[in-house]
């Protein structure tokens, strides 16, 4: 597994915790032209070199405007498959597959507190299913959205909210550190999931084990 950090609008900072799990886990940033004026093709680009640098499965930890970023990225026609770029690599090898992403503190980009320089790049909200599973981290009092918005966003990508109380913006100024609590979160993203066969075949199973038992 390999693990990509994907921060908002200005980077971030050594006491950021994905500056902490790039440290721990270890994980990689995703590293754009801009982090002060960016260009919503641009990140997207950057997203494509990252996810097929390499192999295995990749999981996207996205912060703030980064998961903007990431669902736009990952809703895109030719990438319903979760891989990055498509095809192969000039060296002939598969690029990297996206097996999951958590999104922290998603940015409403209606509200007041969003960067005019983020409209003015590009970045949306796309609603859309998004073809991976995907974590979104809500925090109660979080200046750039309000919990009921992102949890209703989350709802239309076809993702998992999970709640943690007043938290801000879940960055560098929160006070998190190494943010414990998030690796649990994390864990339960990435932990191993039956096949959609497997799992459709014990729904069978279960529903044909209630109908003897009425019967």
């Amino acid at each position: 597994m390999r693990y990509v950090t994907v921060p908002g609008y200005g980077g971030s900072g050594v006491e950021h915790w994905q500056t902490h799990w790039e440290r721990d886990l270890p994980a990689t940033r995703f590293r754009p032209a801009s982090w002060d004026t960016p260009d919503a093709r641009d990140w997207a680009d950057a997203l494509d070199r990252v996810v097929a640098d390499g192999e295995g499965p990749v999981v996207l930890l996205a912060h703030s405007l980064g998961c903007l970023a990431v669902a736009s990225w990952l809703a895109e026609v030719p990438r319903r498959d979760g891989r990055g770029s498509g095809g192969r690599r000039p060296d002939g090898r598969e690029p990297g597959e996206v097996a999951g992403a958590l999104l922290v503190a998603v940015p409403d980009p209606a509200g007041p507190a969003f960067p005019a320089g983020a409209t003015a790049g590009g970045f949306r909200a796309v609603r859309r299913r998004l073809p991976v599973p995907v974590t979104v981290v809500v925090s109660d009092d979080d200046p750039y959205a309000s919990p009921t918005w992102v949890r209703g966003l989350a709802a239309v990508w076809g993702a998992e909210a999970v709640g943690i109380g007043p938290a801000g913006h879940v960055n560098g100024a929160s006070g998190l550190g190494v943010w414990p609590a998030g690796r649990e979160i994390l864990r339960h993203l990435v932990r191993p999931r039956p096949p959609a066969s497997a799992t459709s075949a014990a729904a069978t199973s279960a529903t044909a084990d209630t109908a003897n038992a009425v019967v």
